[in-house]
C-alpha cells in the first residue's frame, strides 16, 4: 500500500543519512538509513543519493524536504550561510540545486559565533526540536557527542556557545597514542571514573601528567585495562566540566545525545549535584525537523 507522504525531513551528517516520510499529521510514517554521508560525496552526488533512498514515496508531485547536518556544509551539496549569534535555531534555510523537478530541497543552516570562534550544524535542529516539545524552556543545553557542545539559551535564542573536542580526543588516544596498549580492554570501572573526573575538575593544569601515569601504571602495577580507560575518559570529561563551569553552575541543564554517550556527562554533573533533563537524539532531530516545516509552510518565512 502506498503512503500518503506530505513532506521528507532529513537528518544527513558526515558518515550517514537519515530520512523520514512524513504525513499530514506530522507523524513518521516510514523512515530509511544509507551509509551515503557527506563525506563520501561530491556535491553533484547528493541528490542521486538523497533518490535512492526515497524515490519509493514520490508521487508526481511536487514535494517539500527539510533537511539539516552536514549537507549544508561547504563541502555538501549547498553551503547553507551560517546564522550568528544571539539567533533562533533554525534562523535560515537555502534551497538545494535539483534536476528532479518533484524535489524542493530545503537546507536548514547552521549556526556561528564570532567570538570566541564557533560553529554548529545539525545541532540547531535538536536544540529547535527540544524548544518545541519544552516551550518557554531556558537554560543551558549540553549535546554530547565527538565535539561536545554547551549552548546557553534564553527566549528562543542561542545566546552563546562552546564546543569541546573531548570525544574525537579519546577517540584518538584509544587508537593513536601510547595509552592504546593500557585502555585495549571492554571493561568499565565506574569507580575509577568517577575519582578521575574529581581529580581533573580540581586539577585540570595536571591533566596531561595524570594522562602518562595510566601509561607507567600500566608498566609498573599491571594496572587493569577497564580501570585505565576509565579513568582516561574521567579525566578528559572532568577537564571539560573545569572549562565549562559558567556553563552548567547553577543553570538548568537539559542533555540531547544517545545513551551510551551521555552517560559519562551525567554522572559526571550528578557528582556535582547538577540535575538534568536528559532527552534523545533522534526524537529531537525528528520534532526540529517538524518544527523547521511549520516555519517553512508560513506565508511570513524569509525564503533564500
Amino acid at each position: 500500500m502506498s503512503l500518503s507522504v506530505e513532506w521528507i525531513a532529513v537528518d544527513w551528517g558526515t558518515s550517514s543519512l537519515r530520512a523520514w516520510a512524513i504525513g499530514a499529521d506530522g507523524q513518521d510514517l516510514d523512515s530509511k538509513t544509507s551509509d551515503q554521508g557527506m563525506a563520501k560525496l561530491e556535491p553533484s552526488d547528493f541528490e542521486a543519493a538523497l533518490m535512492s533512498l526515497i524515490e519509493p514515496w514520490l508521487s508526481h508531485e511536487k514535494i517539500d524536504i527539510i533537511a539539516c547536518g552536514m549537507v549544508g556544509a561547504r563541502q555538501g551539496w549547498i553551503e547553507a550561510p551560517y546564522a550568528s549569534t544571539p539567533c533562533s535555531p533554525q534562523a535560515n534555510m537555502i534551497t538545494a540545486p535539483t534536476k528532479d523537478p518533484r524535489l524542493n530541497v530545503q537546507i536548514i543552516s547552521g549556526v556561528s559565533q564570532a567570538q570566541p570562534a564557533d560553529v554548529m550544524r545539525g545541532e540547531e535542529t535538536q536544540i529547535a526540536g527540544f524548544q518545541k516539545l519544552n516551550p518557554n524552556w531556558d537554560g543551558v543545553i549540553c549535546l554530547p557527542g565527538t565535539h561536545t557542545k554547551w549552548v546557553q539559551m534564553s527566549a528562543g535564542e542561542i545566546v552563546s556557545f562552546q564546543t569541546f573536542m573531548t570525544g574525537e580526543i579519546f577517540d584518538l588516544m584509544c587508537s593513536s597514542s601510547v595509552l592504546r596498549y593500557s585502555v585495549a580492554g571492554k571493561g568499565w570501572d565506574q569507580d575509577a571514573f568517577g575519582t578521575a573526573v574529581e581529580d581533573a575538575i580540581s586539577r585540570p593544569e595536571a591533566m596531561a601528567a595524570r594522562l602518562f601515569s595510566l601509561r607507567a601504571e600500566s608498566l609498573l602495577n599491571d594496572l587493569p585495562q577497564a580501570t585505565a580507560k576509565a579513568r582516561l575518559s574521567g579525566l578528559l570529561i572532568g577537564a571539560e566540566l573545569a572549562a565549562a563551569r559558567p556553563y552548567w553552575l547553577g543553570q538548568s541543564i537539559a542533555m540531547i545525545g544517545p545513551k551510551a554517550m551521555g552517560d559519562g556527562y551525567a554522572a559526571a554533573l550528578a557528582a556535582q549535584h547538577v540535575p538534568i533533563i536528559r532527552t534523545d537524539t533522534v526524537h529531537m532531530t525528528l520534532a526540529g525537523l517538524n518544527a523547521a516545516y511549520s516555519q517553512w509552510k508560513d506565508p511570513k518565512w524569509p525564503a533564500q
